[in-house]
């Protein structure tokens, strides 16, 4: 009974996960890209805001951001710009943070 339970258990967790690959199949690779940027941008913005500011994690952070928007350009398609103005402010954030410390 309890194995029953936990193959049942496993199928529906495998069928979720197959549920949810071909619905990101549908989405353009750029707009998941770019929530990744995100993402990355919030985690520098994260440990810079900590008391105290963590400026090795967030300077990983920011440069990972950096590798992707840097890296790929224009291939983000229409949110190009809108991540470059945003690794430009992080930078700039970064550069006063560690400055005023």
């Amino acid at each position: 009974m309890e194995e029953e339970t936990s193959n049942t258990q496993v199928d529906d967790a495998l069928n979720a996960m197959e549920t949810v690959r071909r619905q990101l199949a549908e989405v353009p690779a750029e707009v998941v890209v770019t929530n990744h940027v995100m993402g990355l941008y919030e985690l520098g913005a994260i440990h810079l805001s900590a008391t105290p500011p963590d400026l090795v994690q967030a300077a990983l952070a920011i440069d990972a951001v950096a590798c992707l928007v840097e890296g790929l350009g224009d291939r983000l398609g229409d949110e190009a710009t809108t991540m470059r103005d945003a690794l430009a402010n992080i930078r700039l954030a970064f550069v006063q943070i560690k400055n005023a410390g």
